[in-house]
């Protein structure tokens, strides 16, 4: 039963291996020039003014989990469509429910406003 796991061990070994053996290259074979502004922390192309603990508006994360619910919706419709023709009619009427379903919500929080910035 062992054997059967043995392409996928090696796979594993083999990339573990290269990836390994890559970053020993680069450390060895690459410049090292430590200088202030390269050590500095970077944000979006300006300079970080104030500490990495500051608070957020409720409003990013809001808007990230939205956006996951509703994008989460195409990871189920990608498998869904691909097995359309052996699934039937049923499986036509639950995807359009599932469907409506996230198009209320979607009204929901467009009419709530939580897709608006101020």
């Amino acid at each position: 039963m062992l054997a059967e796991y043995w392409p996928v061990l090696l796979f594993i070994g083999v990339a573990a291996g290269l990836g390994l053996v890559l970053l020993a290259i680069g450390l060895l074979a690459g410049p090292r020039r430590p200088e202030a502004e390269k050590l500095s922390p970077y944000e979006c192309g300006f300079e970080a003014f104030e500490d990495a603990r500051m608070r957020f508006d409720v409003r990013y994360y809001l808007l990230a989990i939205l956006f996951i619910i509703f994008d989460l919706e195409i990871a189920f419709l990608f498998p869904w469509a691909v097995v359309f023709q052996q699934i039937g009619m049923v499986a036509l009427i639950e995807m359009a429910l599932f469907l409506l379903l996230l198009v209320v919500g979607f009204a929901y929080v467009w009419k709530k406003g939580a897709l608006e910035w101020e």
